[in-house]
């Protein structure tokens, strides 16, 4: 992405990063699925409720 902290004005600094991201090359396919490293959250017991 290009660097665009001294463009002040926002349409041109939109024009800019538009223009790099169609420059830059495609990204890869991901090789883990989408939120793999996120914390899994236990299944409560079933039957009589907690409290």
């Amino acid at each position: 992405m290009a660097n665009t902290k001294s463009i002040t004005d926002k349409t041109e600094r939109k024009k800019v990063k538009r223009a790099a991201r169609k420059k830059a090359a495609p990204k890869g396919k991901r090789t883990t699925p989408r939120g793999s490293s996120k914390a899994k959250v236990r299944k409560l017991a079933r039957g009589q409720s907690k409290r």
